[in-house]
């Protein structure tokens, strides 16, 4: 996908897709830990070297490109709760927002090939993965 803004463009080319139970936004929890079914990464081959070293047990966050979403809204009532103020995207974990980044904190429960199954997941099936990154400890730990 190439998107541009001004004279920039950048290229994100996703490294894998999220298989979910999840396939309707709105059924499903708003975050990963308020009930998120168990779901797979699912690699594409090009990046196989990139899951070496990732085992059970391990906290990864997983950037995903919120492909359903609006990427007009600026505001929102938080959680869509209309007694709540309206507050700009940035300041809320709203998937409708000027570039649709998903961010999402996990716990890997398993690893196999290409496949690596996820706890507390709220990504929808097919979502684009875009990047893994380990969830940091303490500096000395790093």
């Amino acid at each position: 996908m190439v998107e541009t803004y001004g004279d920039d463009a950048y290229l994100l080319r996703p490294v894998g897709r999220v298989a979910s139970p999840l396939t309707d936004a709105a059924s499903a929890p708003r975050q990963g830990d308020e009930g998120a079914p168990t779901a797979w990464l699912i690699f594409d081959p090009r990046v196989e070297q990139a899951l070496s070293d990732l085992s059970a047990g391990a906290e990864l966050l997983v950037l995903t490109w919120l492909d359903r979403a609006r990427r007009d809204v600026l505001a929102v009532h938080p959680r869509g709760d209309e007694t709540r103020p309206r507050t700009g995207v940035f300041s809320t974990r709203s998937p409708h927002r000027p570039n649709p980044i998903g961010l999402h904190r996990v716990r890997v429960l398993a690893v196999d090939g290409l496949r690596v199954e996820v706890a507390d997941l709220e990504a929808l099936d097919g979502t684009p993965v875009l990047d893994v990154k380990p969830v940091l400890g303490a500096a000395d730990e790093r």
